[in-house]
């Protein structure tokens, strides 16, 4: 299995409901590290999974619907986290789900479309990160 990976940040403000986030229920800013990982079987007939431009490029694109908002904003908004505590589980599925659509539609090159799995992963510290990883 072959895998890519690209890395871009974004920076968020949130709240989390519920007693388990302890502080966190208040509303906060986070920095994460966000990392996309394409895996697949085979190189397309240029010796590549996908083209790494464009997949940074489809990266920050997908983030940038995220970067500097308060996601509490977004739980009645229009990007697809309406009723969701934006816990970084979700927000690694939320760019998981993005990711997959855009390397359906072509956005990374021809061997997007041959993808098997996407994972994000993302880096709330140095010492702590959730993951997502979905087949495409």
């Amino acid at each position: 299995m072959f895998r890519v990976t690209v890395r871009d940040h974004i920076m968020i403000a949130h709240s989390l409901e519920g007693e388990v986030f302890g502080p966190a229920q208040r509303l906060h800013g986070a920095t994460y590290v966000v990392d996309a990982t394409f895996a697949g079987p085979d190189l397309d007939a240029d010796g590549i999974l996908v083209d790494i431009g464009r997949a940074t490029d489809v990266v920050h694109e997908v983030l940038g619907r995220l970067h500097y908002r308060n996601l509490d904003d977004e739980r009645t908004g229009t990007i697809g986290l309406a009723g969701q505590n934006t816990s970084t589980e979700v927000l690694a599925r939320w760019v998981a789900d993005r990711l997959a659509e855009r390397a359906a539609a072509g956005d990374l090159g021809p061997g997007g479309r041959q993808l098997a799995s996407i994972l994000v992963t993302l880096h709330e510290s140095h010492v702590a990160w959730a993951s997502y990883e979905r087949p495409v």
